[in-house]
């Protein structure tokens, strides 16, 4: 039993499919349910009030951008549930883990471990008693430093980082390693947006969106691709319906009929709240199979080619706008040879759509003088993500939607500053102009060679390559694939150490020696030894603003993740090749660093004193593109020839369906922040598997029964989860979905995208079995 009532109430599991608009009076209950249950409610009035405010600090969730316009409340439902769940009294402290054991807390639920609250001092394991115990900050470091300069290579270490981490934090992490020898930067990147770095640089010469804010007030056509932003960017819906009220397409492309993608009930608009009104989010809604979206596109790309030639026979206006394809563009014959090449049988087939929606789709991209193409990770998470984002690039190009206002790529990021710790350096297979900056500005040898990716690094420790792991953030051993190997892999290291805010089941998956490193959050008043000090973050959009914590750090052992870092690196290498220590007493020293090294950052200091920031720019959003061509690329790529794995084709077994994996509601990323998923009607479980009815019964079930899931791979390992509740839902037919982590033991190691290795949970083969157990939620 835990010391919180609220974490141990055992809920009685109910399914009603949600029939209301996202928002709205549900989103209020909501807040004010997680708001007074922080044990901190007083106080976090005012700290919810800062979010996103000048002076205030970030929010801790999502990467979605600020709307320049000034406002009270500047933070969404998921955006309140993530500060409330930071700025908590509830502390994790050392009497705590002399109650528990490791072995015990293995029994509890991510949401349980999570709800204990703050961790408040620095603790190292103990193999005798299994538990942790507490340990000085000084003997941590010197512990750390033992570890990595007895291995024999540092190419042995493997040093992850999560989203959350600021740029400062971001630069002086990338720095330690470098200076300590390797590129081994597994980090959250590589399972979300990488095949959108890949994808983009390739094709404009840029690895991150080409949009601003600003951008969607202008567009006239917007597309959402493989995203659900009513829970995971839900201050996106209010662009989405603005854009709808003022005649924009809004066309949406998801498998999965989801709420925020309907209707949208603005909770700070106080007349379409008292007459419980609501404004609809898209013009039409388009429903492909798991992993059709490459032939979707394509299609419409044949459609316009239809079009362009049927103009161009009977001497009407252009569908192709020549004079950029002309001046800014290479490969697009060869390209129009691909399209020529791509059956409309095999498009619809893959597709899933019929005929007249590609067409439907191809028209109204068609009518949009300016267009915007967002996605996330229903895009990003397939084998075949990298020709997919550059199939949404080479449809873009063909019209010149990008570089203008109104108009561009926009990869919708996830955690709250995950584009800005790739920009700060945070990335396995580092630019060489990157390297060639710091080797100037620091004088030392800088490792050239490509460091690890999260499945390679899972690998090495697997395979006894890595035998040190540090996690600034996160929480490696439940966002990662293949779980179980995932937690063997991390056992297997001689020392772990999780940089965290809260407990989580990473601390749990620990190496022969272990530490946890409590830090601050972005809530929390950063002072050091010159006084308050800000953090800098990065949106989706390439704003970078100051964020400015605003509580009182719950325990004075607590550390900010720079102090933290610093630490390490001074135990480690000394003084070399900066003095740490020194660095971190005032922060605006590692900005001083930033600017010397990474473009666009000159003036760092200055520029973040801007209310709202600054802008990085965008060369492909302004027409100039960094590839070897000095041009925009089409890519010619091949549909798949089958989208099941030839690993699964082999073993013979025809898959009952195809599953993706998925957030909650009440949930970011692996953090869950309750039970329920109200927009698809979950009450009080996760354990629940969507499906559409008719394959319920064809599969021999009834809704409401357990089953077990087991994936089909051409491997020797069995990969099974226990005790699913089959819900029936509006999914198309031979589909399923269901929660991450939850499902992660499902998706094989092996199974990554082609070019980017991020594991693919948005496409997994699988068959279902009875389970002993009857289920009773319907």
């Amino acid at each position: 039993m835990s010391m919180h009532k609220e974490a141990d109430k055992v809920s009685t599991p109910r399914y009603k499919p949600y029939k209301g608009p996202a928002g709205g009076w549900g989103a209020l209950i909501s807040v004010a349910h997680f708001w007074l249950t922080s044990d901190n409610a007083l106080k976090n009035i005012r700290t919810m009030l800062k979010t996103n405010q000048n002076g205030g600090f970030d929010c801790p969730g999502c990467a979605w951008g600020d709307s320049p316009e000034s406002g009270m409340v500047k933070f969404c439902e998921n955006g309140a549930k993530a500060v409330n769940w930071e700025a908590t009294k509830r502390r994790v402290d050392p009497s705590f883990f002399a109650r528990y054991s490791v072995s015990s807390l293995l029994e509890q639920s991510d949401y349980w471990l999570e709800y204990q609250g703050r961790l408040t001092e620095p603790m190292v394991y103990d193999a005798q008693t299994d538990r942790y115990k507490p340990i000085a900050w000084d003997d941590a470091f010197a512990l750390i430093a033992k570890h990595l300069n007895s291995l024999p290579s540092p190419n042995m270490a493997e040093f992850y980082t999560s989203g959350r981490a600021s740029n400062e934090a971001a630069y002086l992490y990338q720095l330690f390693v470098r200076a300590y020898g390797t590129n081994n930067f597994p980090d959250c990147s590589n399972m979300c947006h990488e095949a959108s770095g890949v994808a983009l640089s390739q094709s404009v010469g840029v690895g991150k969106g080409t949009v601003t804010f600003e951008d969607f007030e202008h567009a006239d056509a917007i597309f959402v691709l493989g995203q659900n932003p009513g829970t995971n960017h839900p201050r996106m819906l209010e662009p989405l319906r603005e854009a709808v009220k003022r005649g924009a397409q809004v066309v949406c492309v998801n498998p999965l009929k989801e709420r925020g993608l309907e209707r949208f009930q603005h909770p700070q608009h106080p007349l379409e709240m008292l007459s419980n009104g609501s404004e609809p989010t898209n013009t039409a809604y388009f429903r492909p199979a798991l992993g059709g979206d490459m032939a979707l596109l394509r299609g419409m790309a044949k459609f316009l080619l239809q079009w362009e030639r049927e103009a161009q026979a009977s001497n009407e206006p252009s569908v192709f706008d020549h004079t950029f394809l002309n001046e800014h563009t290479n490969g697009v014959l060869e390209y129009l040879a691909a399209i020529d090449d791509t059956s409309w049988e095999f498009i619809v087939e893959q597709s899933g759509l019929p005929l007249t929606d590609i067409e439907l789709a191809a028209r109204m991209y068609a009518k949009g003088k300016n267009v915007i193409m967002c996605w996330a990770m229903g895009i990003t998470q397939h084998r075949h993500s990298v020709p997919t984002i550059q199939e949404v690039s080479n449809l873009m190009l063909l019209r010149g939607n990008i570089g203008r206002p109104g108009a561009g790529l926009c990869p919708v990021r996830g955690h709250s500053n995950v584009q800005g710790d790739r920009t700060m350096g945070i990335n396995e297979r580092p630019p060489a102009f990157f390297l060639d900056a710091l080797e100037k500005r620091f004088q030392f040898k800088v490792p050239r060679e490509n460091g690890h990716n999260v499945v390679e690094a899972i690998h090495a420790m697997l395979e006894g390559r890595a035998k040190v792991f540090i996690g600034l953030g996160g929480n490696f051993a439940q966002a990662t694939p293949d779980s179980p190997r995932t937690f063997e892999a991390l056992s297997n290291c001689d020392l772990t150490v999780q940089i965290s805010t809260k407990l989580n089941r990473s601390h749990l998956a620990h190496g022969k020696e272990a530490l946890i490193l409590p830090c601050f959050g972005r809530t929390d008043i950063d002072i050091q030894a010159e006084g308050p000090q800000a953090v800098t973050v990065e949106d989706s959009f390439s704003m970078v603003h100051a964020s400015n914590g605003q509580l009182k750090p719950l325990s004075a052992q607590m550390r900010s993740e720079p102090a933290i870092l610093a630490g390490i690196a001074n135990a480690t290498l000394g003084k070399q090749p900066v003095d740490w220590l020194w660095l971190v007493a005032d922060y605006s020293r590692i900005r001083d660093l930033i600017a010397d090294t990474i473009p666009s950052f000159q003036n760092f200091n200055e520029k973040i004193k801007n209310p709202g920031g600054f802008y990085l720019g965008n060369a492909a959003g302004s027409r100039r593109w960094n590839t070897p061509s000095a041009r925009a690329n089409f890519k010619p790529n091949v549909l798949p020839s089958d989208l099941v794995h030839e690993s699964v084709r082999g073993t013979g077994i025809v898959p009952d369906l195809i599953m993706q994996s998925m957030r909650s509601h009440d949930q970011y990323n692996t953090t869950i922040y309750g039970l329920d998923d109200r927009y698809r009607g979950v009450k009080g479980q996760r354990d629940v598997m969507f499906v559409n009815e008719a394959d319920i019964i064809r599969l021999g079930f009834v809704p409401g029964q357990k089953v077990d899931i087991v994936s089909i791979w051409g491997d020797d390992i069995t990969r099974r989860v226990k005790g699913f509740t089959l819900l029936p839902f509006d999914i198309p037919a031979g589909q399923a979905a269901a929660y991450y982590p939850e499902v992660n033991p499902l998706v094989p190691l092996e199974s990554v995208g082609d070019g980017s290795s991020t594991p693919t949970s948005k496409f997994v083969a699988i068959k279902l079995e009875r389970h002993a157990e009857t289920a009773r939620i319907i």
